[in-house]
Order: C-alpha cells, then sequence, then structure tokens
C-alpha cells in the first residue's frame, strides 16, 4: 500500500520535472512576445489619475486571467480537431493589432484636441468612459497577444503527451500573466515610491537623490513605453502574418526579418483603418 502512494509520488514528481522543463522552453520562445506584451500593457496601463492606476490595471490583469482560461482550452481543443482554425485566429488577430498600432500613429499626427475648458462634471464623465474604453482595449489587446503566447508555448510541447501539454501552456499562460502585470504595477507606481523615499529622508542623502530620479523617470518611460508599445503592436501583427501565412514569409527572403515584420504590420493596418474609415462614412450616410 505505501510501496504504491510512494510510486504515484514519483510519477507526480516525474511529471513536474517534464512540465519544467517544458515550461522553462516554452518560456524562452515566447520572450519577445512578453516583452512586446509588457511594452504594450504598460503604455495602456498609464494616462490615468494616480488613484486610478492600481484599480484600472487590476481590471486589465483579472480580463487577461479570464482571456487564458478561455483560451488555454480553446487552443488546446482546436489543436486535437480543428489545427487549420489556430492560423485563422492568429491572422485575424494580427489585422486588429496592426490597425491598433497605425491608428495610434494616425492620432498622433492628425487627431485634432479637444477645447480646454469643459464643464467638470462632464470632465468626470468623460473620463469615466475613456477609462472603461481603454480597459476594454487593453483586455481586447491582450487577448490576441495571449492567444500568440500560448500558441508558441502549445507549440514547444507537441510531441508531448496532453497532460504535459495542458500543464505547460497554463503555467506559461499564468506565469505571463503574474510577471507582465506585476512589472507594469511596479512601473506605474516608480513616482510613489520616488516620493516616499523623498519624504523619509527628508530631501537629504542618496535615497532622497534616488526617489527625484524615479519621480522625474516615470513621465519619460512613460513616453518610451508609449512609442515602443505601438511599435511592439504592428512588429507583432507582421510576425503573426510572417509566421502563419507561407506566402508573406517566403517574400523578400534577403530583408531583415524585423524591418519586413514592421512593413507588413504597417500596411494591414492602413488598410483596416482605410475600410474602418469607409464603413464609417457609409453607416454614416445610411443614418442620415
Amino acid at each position: 500500500m505505501a510501496s504504491g502512494f510512494f510510486a504515484i509520488l514519483d510519477d507526480i514528481g516525474a511529471l513536474m520535472d517534464d512540465v519544467a522543463l517544458a515550461a522553462k522552453v516554452a518560456t524562452k520562445k515566447t520572450a519577445g512576445i512578453l516583452g512586446d506584451d509588457l511594452a504594450v500593457n504598460a503604455e495602456k496601463a498609464t494616462g490615468f489619475l494616480s488613484s486610478r492606476e492600481l484599480p484600472v490595471l487590476w481590471a486589465i490583469t483579472k480580463g487577461s486571467l479570464l482571456n487564458k482560461l478561455i483560451i488555454v482550452p480553446i487552443a488546446l481543443a482546436l489543436n486535437v480537431f480543428l489545427p487549420v482554425a489556430i492560423k485563422i485566429i492568429l491572422v485575424l488577430g494580427g489585422f486588429y493589432l496592426a490597425y491598433e498600432g497605425v491608428e495610434k500613429i494616425f492620432e498622433y499626427f492628425f487627431h485634432r484636441s479637444k477645447p480646454a475648458h469643459e464643464p467638470a462634471v462632464e470632465e468626470v464623465k468623460d473620463a469615466a468612459v475613456a477609462e472603461k474604453a481603454k480597459v476594454k482595449s487593453a483586455v481586447m489587446t491582450d487577448f490576441i497577444l495571449s492567444v500568440e503566447i500560448v500558441i508558441i508555448a502549445l507549440g514547444t510541447v507537441l510531441e508531448e503527451s496532453l497532460s504535459i501539454q495542458i500543464l505547460t501552456v497554463s503555467v506559461v499562460a499564468l506565469l505571463a500573466t503574474i510577471g507582465v502585470y506585476g512589472i507594469v504595477a511596479m512601473i506605474v507606481r516608480m513616482d510613489d515610491a520616488g516620493y516616499k523615499l523623498i519624504k523619509r529622508s527628508h530631501n537629504k542623502g542618496f535615497f532622497s537623490a534616488l526617489g527625484n530620479i524615479l519621480v522625474k523617470s516615470l513621465p519619460v518611460i512613460i513616453k518610451i513605453l508609449s512609442v515602443v508599445g505601438t511599435i511592439a503592436l504592428i512588429l507583432v501583427s507582421g510576425g503573426i502574418f510572417v509566421h502563419n501565412i507561407t506566402y508573406l514569409h517566403n517574400l523578400f527572403p534577403s530583408l531583415l526579418s524585423i524591418i519586413k515584420e514592421f512593413g507588413l504590420g504597417l500596411v494591414a493596418g492602413l488598410i483596416v483603418l482605410a475600410v474602418v474609415a469607409l464603413s464609417k462614412k457609409v453607416i454614416s450616410l445610411f443614418k442620415k
């Protein structure tokens, strides 16, 4: 009886070792997309009032966890019953990411700023609406990036047993959420940490200098992340097209992959942007 119990424990230990090894390999292969995920989500989690940053980040994190709960079982099932659907979903998601990235560039150069003076009540309402919209957009973007992460992780364990596939993909998905949003939380609270250091050191000495660096660095980091996040959206989308569409994969073989992926993502984003703008005009004409 005891020998049977220890044999079960030994099997569990061996399974965990296999999962740990597979998860390590999968994490390495998803490192690039995780970096893009960090840049994109850090940019989306900023731009709010200080008191709203963590609640907004928590809302996005919960959405991300829900995304993983939806994606992981569906990806495993599709891999068994309809593998081609995974590529279709990835490509459609690539168009969405490309559109988001190009739309940000378009808004930066052509979007007109709103009037500076508005009623306070309207400002509050606008802020609440903007917050909900940004959370929704962040969760949707996270969904697409999560699909990419899960598919890459699954691709590293296709030859393994179903139990190892399930555990490995689940571990990578969970680590991706905790790791990315944990780092984002530290970034957006840099200024608070800096103010506390300044206060506790009475604005003197090394810790005061460190606090000042943290406070002054945050706006710069946010601006950098905004640019990097936009570029990441376009690069990730281009990467999806290159890795999942054979014709595009073989197109311009001598061109650097990063340039090719960015170019394809940019073109795809411009096409979707034009289609969306045209659709809005047609709808507005019908409404009239």
